[in-house]
């Protein structure tokens, strides 16, 4: 991630973005190709492993100290997400076959719109969700579809700071992230 200012990253950000992340309670992340780079990796024995980078995991924890709902929701059979999840305390939906209908069931259970949820999503399965967020979010190396369905996009690719950058820019919109990186803690 570039070594300027936080405040200075979302400078280009337009208004009506910085708008939809003051709403934000509820921040829900897809898994592959987003919060890692997509690839798969199965060792000898068929077990899958997967690349979490940690920069992503600080933003995760510091929206859940704000005081805003995380989750990740994932297609894919658990195991490594959930893992990844407790580590960070955050909520993991695993073998997730409608992510949309996962996601509603999730704001209405913590009384949130969805005009309050924000998602990022990097591919086909995660547009049905992203076109019902308040704040939908692709990375920089975003499938097409998903890339038209968001309302950003990050400068970082998928596993390589997307996450964190949609993390800063939700505590910005709020006002929260220069007491954040201060002193290790967001008011």
């Amino acid at each position: 991630m570039p070594s300027h200012p936080p405040h200075a990253v979302f400078d280009s950000v337009p208004d009506a973005v910085m708008a939809r992340a003051r709403r934000v309670r509820l921040a829900c992340f897809d898994v592959d190709g987003t919060l890692t780079d997509g690839a798969l990796t199965f060792d000898t024995e068929g077990r899958e492993t997967k690349t979490f980078h940690v920069h992503d995991g600080q933003g995760l924890v510091l929206l859940r100290k704000a005081g805003i709902a995380v989750a990740m929701v994932t297609a894919r059979r658990g195991g490594i997400v959930e893992r990844r999840a407790a580590d960070l305390g955050i909520e993991a939906y695993v073998h997730v076959a409608d992510k949309r209908e996962r996601v509603e069931q999730l704001c209405a259970a913590l009384d949130i719109g969805p005009d309050e949820m924000a998602f990022m999503g990097d591919d086909l399965a995660d547009v049905g969700v992203m076109r019902i967020a308040g704040l939908a979010v692709a990375p920089a190396d975003a499938q097409r579809c998903a890339a038209e369905a968001a309302h950003w996009r990050t400068r970082a690719e998928g596993g390589r700071g997307a996450g964190r950058e949609l993390c800063e820019l939700i505590l910005h919109a709020q006002e929260r992230l220069a007491t954040s990186h201060a002193d290790g803690r967001v008011s």
